[in-house]
């Protein structure tokens, strides 16, 4: 094979000439829906640049969502778990109707959300409420809080985020639902000292979420834009000890629409939405071929850096 000398250019070759890295979707247990990238709110290190003005992914609908749920089946997909993430999925207009066409079809709920105000507002909570009343367990919700301390959150989502969200995540607690939440790895600080510092916090409020657990508590690794990532090759499994099986893509995809699109498409990676190389057609049966690892995100934020957003 011919090098490169500039990384992650050739999808099949790395700069060094050696065979690229792939993952083969063997068992798809999560298909994940973006619900639209509009936020409430602007995070400075946003992994998708979500933001109150920023629809480069439009608002899914519940039809659309449906007949994906129904390809599922079609497919034989062993799909057990729905996630849905953004933006912020409970602005969604239709949000609460995925939600519940993705129980009804018996699968495993998972939301990701900031639980602020989009989540706060009165008919969404009485919804809410009625979902877990029918599906209890089968409803999940991971709450973002990047940090234990409030300085640390706030610097990165905004005045008063810190607080807003914490009053979320108290409702859901005090209303009984399954909850997990999500922190960010921090340059300072070992993951032994977050996981810490997140128990004093569910302690002094008493959230039912076990620090220690990685699917209750997601510890991300913080992405830097500007770091030098290696590039992973075939070669690489054997020498990290590790298998093309455990990267997300292996597991699941995830279900966009582009603004201006006619259609949604399947892309292979929730965090990179935006990078057509990762987009593999308008169906699951299109979307069930070989992901070749051929950005950044996938060596640091996979590879190496360990991370998954389902919680098995």
């Amino acid at each position: 094979m011919q090098a490169n000398s500039v990384k992650f250019a050739d999808p099949f070759v790395t700069a060094a000439g050696k065979e690229r890295a792939y993952s083969s979707l063997r068992n798809p247990t999560t298909l994940w829906f973006n619900t639209g990238t509009l936020c409430n709110i602007e995070c400075v290190n946003c992994y998708i640049k979500s933001s109150p003005e920023n629809d480069s992914l439009v608002y899914l609908t519940a039809e659309e969502v449906e007949r994906y749920l129904r390809q599922i089946s079609h497919r034989g997909w062993p799909v057990r778990e729905i996630g849905f993430t953004g933006g912020e999925p409970f602005m969604n207009p239709q949000f609460l109707a995925m939600v519940t066409a993705a129980l009804i079809s018996n699968f495993d709920v998972l939301i990701l959300t900031n639980a602020m105000r989009p989540m706060m507002r009165k008919p969404v909570q009485w919804k809410l409420l009625q979902l877990r009343e029918r599906f209890d367990r089968r409803l999940t919700l991971r709450v973002s809080l990047d940090h234990y301390s409030q300085a640390v959150h706030d610097a990165e989502r905004g005045a008063d985020g810190f607080a807003k969200t914490l009053d979320g995540l108290i409702w859901l607690k005090e209303h009984g639902f399954r909850l997990a939440v999500a922190g960010r790895g921090s340059p300072t600080e070992s993951e032994s000292d977050l996981r810490n510092g997140f128990r004093g916090l569910f302690e002094r409020y008493e959230i039912p979420v076990n620090a220690s657990d990685p699917s209750q508590l997601v510890i991300f690794p913080e992405l830097e834009a500007d770091a030098e990532v290696p590039e992973i090759s075939t070669e690489c499994w054997g020498l990290l000890k590790k298998s093309p099986n455990t990267v997300m893509c292996s597991s699941s995809r995830m279900v966009i629409k582009r603004k201006g699109a006619t259609s949604p498409s399947v892309v292979a990676c929730t965090l990179l939405p935006y990078q057509r190389e990762f987009e593999l057609g308008e169906s699951l049966a299109e979307a069930e071929g070989d992901v070749r690892l051929n950005h950044p995100n996938c060596a640091a934020f996979c590879v190496l850096g360990g991370a998954s957003c389902s919680p098995a």
